[in-house]
């Protein structure tokens, strides 16, 4: 029977072993992978080390390091369990493998660069675990959304169920800009607020319900009116912008702004039993302006207060531009840029619908002026009303 000395010398002979010096000197030629525990490793890294647990290795590390050339550095804490997990490498694949002698312990006392991770709390892995088992997501994933913003206009029927799905995931800081407050009439389909809070200022219910959610969250609260003399100001230090409104100066003002800010919005409409989403990234994709030269007249562009919507429309389409929210944030998938999704609920259909980036657009087209951030009040509605 083999003793533990003998595997870890098979191990060994079959794997090429690399001083730490000689990684140093060449760190950003590695994909650098530490299979430490994870209390291990919130004690210290190397600089851009992917984690994965050595007894998570065969599962985990296809989905989290996919290109099976590149130059891979293992280490663990003294250089046993990577030489292990270098084996365990090329076996699935990986054919430019090496394990770090003498692992952190003698990279650490050698003086070379490392540097405490940012890390979750025991109580945040519970919570967020089902995202930690996704290779897509992950630590490092979940760490992202922690540090990330998200900025709601409205904190109505597309934003309740957009920040409750946002604040459940992790998303560290979300904003809300709302200036109403909550009425009965709103409550099938305003699912941020209750009874109980009739009367309430929507940005006060909506913090007390998303805050007794998760108490990892940051709310922060504009209870204003959005407009061309605040809003460089609100949206400035935000990752995305989630926009629930239903009126056209607001849709055109953010538009705008955003294109100053580079920030991408994650546009939603609804309309009785329709609803419609798509993205619009800064000089990427198109902005509202291309996809909308010019707004409708007044009676054909009517609110949810004059034509109504089914109660749980805003559900299915706020919840859309949640998952479009973190596919930004993440850099996951392909977001709705260029495309617009619409959503049938009668007939329950799905149709996309390619919108394309319009060369003349007076905001970012090819030989568009400086944007000037203006009110649009005389276009359809006066005042931003979420839906």
């Amino acid at each position: 029977m083999s003793s533990p000395r003998d595997l870890l010398n098979a191990a060994k002979a079959e794997i090429r072993e690399i001083d730490p010096h000689d990684v140093a000197a060449r760190l950003g030629d590695y994909v650098i992978l530490d299979v430490r525990e994870p209390d291990e490793y919130q004690q210290g890294a190397l600089p851009g080390a992917v984690h994965i647990p050595r007894g998570q290795l065969e599962f985990a590390v296809e989905g989290r390091i996919v290109d099976k050339t590149a130059a891979l550095a293992v280490y663990c804490a003294g250089g046993v369990r990577s030489a292990f997990a270098a084996k365990t490498l090329q076996e699935l694949g990986y054919v430019d493998v090496v394990s770090v002698i003498g692992g952190f312990n003698k990279w650490k006392d050698e003086g070379l660069p490392w540097s405490a991770p940012a890390t979750m709390t025991a109580e945040q892995r519970v919570r967020y675990h089902r995202h930690l088992l996704l290779p897509e997501v992950g630590d490092e994933g979940q760490l992202k959304l922690l540090g990330s913003k998200v900025l709601l206009l409205g904190a109505g029927g597309l934003g309740s169920p957009a920040a409750l799905y946002l604040a459940a995931a992790g998303v560290g800081t979300l904003g809300i800009i709302d200036m109403d407050v909550v009425d009965s009439s709103n409550l099938q389909r305003q699912i941020l607020h209750n009874m109980d809070r009739v009367g309430m200022r929507k940005v006060d219910s909506a913090k007390q319900t998303l805050t007794a959610m998760n108490p990892d969250l940051e709310v922060r609260t504009y209870d204003m009116r959005l407009g061309a003399d605040n809003i460089l100001d609100i949206i400035d230090g935000y990752d995305v912008i989630v926009d629930g409104t239903d009126n056209f100066p607001t849709r055109y003002l953010v538009n705008d702004a955003a294109l100053v800010k580079g920030i991408p919005v994650v546009h939603g409409s609804i309309f009785r039993f329709e609803g419609q989403v798509t993205v619009f990234a800064p000089y990427v994709g198109p902005c509202y302006r291309c996809m909308i030269p010019e707004p409708p007249p007044a009676e054909l562009a009517p609110s949810c207060a004059e034509a109504g919507v089914l109660g749980v429309l805003p559900g299915i389409i706020g919840s859309i531009q949640a998952i479009e929210t973190i596919k930004l944030l993440l850099d996951l998938g392909e977001p709705l840029v260029g495309r617009l999704l619409t959503y049938d609920s009668l007939d329950q259909s799905f149709r996309t619908f390619k919108v394309r980036r319009d060369p003349e657009c007076p905001a970012c087209g090819e030989h568009a002026g400086p944007i000037h951030i203006a009110e649009y009040d005389d276009l359809c509605m006066p005042h931003a009303v979420p839906a």
